[in-house]
This record gives structure tokens, sequence and C-alpha cells, in this order.
């Protein structure tokens, strides 16, 4: 893809995402993730049932009256988008592409957080960690992650979701928001998923293609698999087969909504052909009115 090309893409993206995030999103993320931190904001006079451990000593003994220091919740957000780049991504049998759709929900999120004055930061993982972009603020920067997203071109195609939770523990000390933005076609995350769950905030958005769930019925086919590379022959005519896959899936499901309920994380699974807006504001709804 030519240089043009690119920026012809971010272009049309961020047009796309910075208003759906002015429009519908600031408003819902801005209730729905809030900062942990307090940071000092004045002092007042005392008043009946104020907690005693606030009180300025200093100022209490410089006036002669007992004054409290007045704490506020600090805004400013860390967000981190840990954004799977493996081969399964690249496979769509309708509207569009996982990798595609990940891409536009990242850039929303992205111009979200800075409308917020969110610092930024993007972690792209495939078996291994790929590039890791520090966070920061501003437009520039997320222009940056989007033409990354666009155009970034993985060393390798397995997953390892272990390995890239493990390293956002690592790297990013302050607690933070994290959108794992996965196809999830992995296991034996499940230790990672709860570290990490601990010490930040963590939202698993699933992307999927409806057609991976169930084999069509059009006699025999060749499939490749796109991670590790191995071509099969698939006799899809068969029933028995047909029926094998579907709850091969179906255990995969289940082993996923498993795994975020026990480590007590946000998780929406949305597909290639669906409107990725109304299931993003109902988990926004759903987190705001837990607060």
């Amino acid at each position: 893809m030519d240089t043009s090309e690119i920026f012809k893409k971010v272009r049309k993206i961020e047009i796309k995402s910075r208003g759906l995030s002015n429009q519908i999103f600031s408003g819902e993320y801005h209730s729905s993730f809030k900062g942990k931190g307090m940071e000092f904001s004045e002092v007042r006079e005392y008043q009946y049932g104020d907690d005693i451990r606030n009180i300025d000593w200093n100022v209490t003994a410089r006036l002669n009256h007992p004054f409290v220091k007045v704490y506020e919740e600090e805004r400013e957000l860390t967000v981190i988008l840990l954004i799977d780049v493996s081969g399964s991504n690249e496979f769509g049998s309708r509207q569009r592409f996982k990798q595609e759709l990940m891409t536009e929900i990242a850039a929303v999120l992205a111009f979200s957080a800075i409308s917020n004055n969110d610092k930024v930061g993007v972690i792209f993982f495939s078996q291994g960690i790929e590039k890791f972009i520090p966070p920061k603020k501003g437009t520039t920067h997320i222009l940056r992650i989007i033409r990354e997203l666009i155009d970034f071109k993985p060393k390798h195609s397995n997953t390892n979701i272990a390995e890239a939770l493990r390293f956002f523990t690592n790297a990013i000390k302050k607690r933070s928001i994290a959108f794992l933005i996965s196809d999830f076609e992995d296991q034996g995350f499940d230790k990672a998923l709860e570290v990490a769950s601990r010490k930040h905030d963590v939202v698993a958005l699933r992307v999927y293609d409806e057609r991976e769930d169930q084999l069509p019925n059009i006699g025999l086919v060749e499939a490749k698999d796109p991670e590790t590379g191995e071509i099969t022959w698939i006799d899809t005519s068969n029933s028995q087969i047909r029926e094998r896959y579907a709850n091969m899936r179906k255990h995969h499901q289940r082993y996923l909504r498993d795994v975020f309920t026990r480590c007590g994380i946000d998780n929406i699974s949305i597909h290639t052909a669906q409107d990725y807006v109304p299931p993003l504001i109902r988990l926004f709804q759903i987190r705001e009115r837990r607060k």
C-alpha cells in the first residue's frame, strides 16, 4: 500500500471515528470510565461530619480554626489498546475483514479517549509483542496509531494472548483502562488475564465472523489455517463433520465466557456484519449503571 493510499484510509477512518466519538461516545465514555486516583483541590473550613484525617493542620494552626483538605477525582486516565494482529483476523465472509472492524473500533475508542484528555497507548501482538506505542496525548499521536493499524505487517501469524497480557502488566505501572481487542482464537490465557484484571480495568472486545461458527454445506473444500498455514480438505456435505465443528465452536465460546466471568471483566462480542455502535453503547451504559 503506497503512502497516498494509506493517507486516504487514515483520513477516512479519522472522519468517521472522530464523528462517532464526538456525537455518540464522548458522554458515554466519560461517565463509564472514571479516574481512580484523587488529587488535591482546595482547603475549606471544617464541617460537621468531615473526616478528621483530612484536616490540614498547617492551615488550622495558622488560622486558629479547623480546615480540611478537599480532594477531587483525578480525571486523566491511561488507555491501552491491546490489539491482536495475528493471521486469523484476515478473514471476513460479508462486509469486512475482522482486522478492518478492529481498526475502526480501536480508532473510535482512541478518539473518545483523547477528547476526554486521556493518554492512549497501543500494544500490537500476535504470538509475541509486535510493537508497543507508549501512551501519549494528542491527535497526531492517534493518527499515528491509526496509520499503524492500517499498514502494520506482523512478523508472526499465531496468537498468544497470555504473552500480550504479561507484557502489558509489566510495562504499564499506573492503573489503566485496557481494551483487549481480539477474535480470541486462543486458550490458556486465564491466569495472565486474572493478574492483569487485578491491577487494571480490562475490557474484552471479541471480534468474530458468523461464518466461523458453522460450516456451510458446499461439498469438499480446501481450508487453510491462516495462523499455521496448514491446509486441510474438509467434506462439508458430511453432517457429522459439520456438527462436530459447531460443537467445537460452542465449547470455545463457553470457555471464553467462563474465563471472562471468573476474572470479572466486562466483555462484548461484535461480528463483522454488525454495526458496532449499539454494542459499545450498551457496554458503556452497563458500566455507568454500576458506578
